[in-house]
């Protein structure tokens, strides 16, 4: 488990509801809890409840800064935690530490992908299918906050989240490490469902305007689609994540 402390291994949450999901959740270590002063009812009093039944240790400061903490004084409810995340971890490292090319399981490398919501849910996506886990480069796309966390449901507190620099030098160091890159456009590539989709390999995802950069484009070592019906062009980011994910465990489990 990180030390307290490791801005790396610890995120912030806020909302009355995500801070309670946290702490009724005896598997997510929480260090410390904020509430303001401000802040009453019943999904206040437990909160308190169920930070003293953990030990955790919650302050009642002033509304400033919670919203100071939170950068979203509309929605935190005077309510925000540190919680750990112990998933997540530099892309090196992690590199370093599964040494082969045979990872155990495939990664998803986001590219460009801006709305934290769409992170969140292919986090989410990701982690309910069994993939590896997903590389979030910290240029280009938002960071593991409370907005990502949110619409992940809170899976990212115990999700493998990698993190590197930007997309390109993320797809450079899996092309390093010996892992193939393969990228998801909308047209001139075999369909997912009948082109081979290797199981320790990286599948890199642009965001739906602009598809993969290319600088990632150019490190890819081949180009997969969905096939689309109806006239329809292009899927939202998550939902093409959940069906490239879901077809990589339907494999694995034939």
């Amino acid at each position: 488990m990180p030390a307290p402390g490791d801005a790396a291994a610890f995120i912030t949450v806020y909302g009355r509801n995500p801070v309670l999901e946290a702490l009724d959740d005896e598997s997510v270590e929480v260090e410390r809890v904020l509430v303001s002063r401000s802040a009453r009812g019943d999904s206040v009093d437990e909160i308190v409840a169920a930070a003293r039944r953990r030990g955790v240790t919650l302050q009642r400061v002033a509304p400033e800064k919670v919203t100071r903490i939170s950068g979203n004084g509309r929605h935190d409810q005077g309510v925000v935690a540190d919680v750990a995340a112990p998933g997540v971890i530099d892309l090196h490292d992690w590199l370093d530490q599964h040494a082969t090319p045979e990872l155990p399981g495939p990664l998803v490398l986001l590219d460009g992908v801006t709305n934290p919501a769409n992170v969140g849910m292919v986090i989410r996506t990701a982690t309910a299918a069994g993939l590896a886990g997903v590389v979030l480069p910290r240029a280009g796309c938002p960071d593991l906050g409370p907005l990502v966390i949110k619409a992940s449901a809170g899976v990212a507190f115990r999700a493998t989240v990698l993190r590197a620099t930007t997309a390109a030098d993320a797809a450079r160091a899996l092309r390093g490490a010996g892992i193939p890159l393969f990228g998801l456009r909308g047209a001139e590539a075999p369909s997912i469902f009948e082109g081979g989709l290797p199981a320790s390999a990286a599948y890199a995802l642009g965001n739906e305007s602009d598809g993969i950069s290319a600088a990632v484009g150019t490190l890819v070592d081949g180009w997969r689609r969905i096939p689309m019906a109806g006239g329809v062009e292009s899927l939202n980011i998550a939902v093409a994540a959940g069906v490239l994910c879901f077809e990589l465990a339907r494999r694995a489990h034939t």
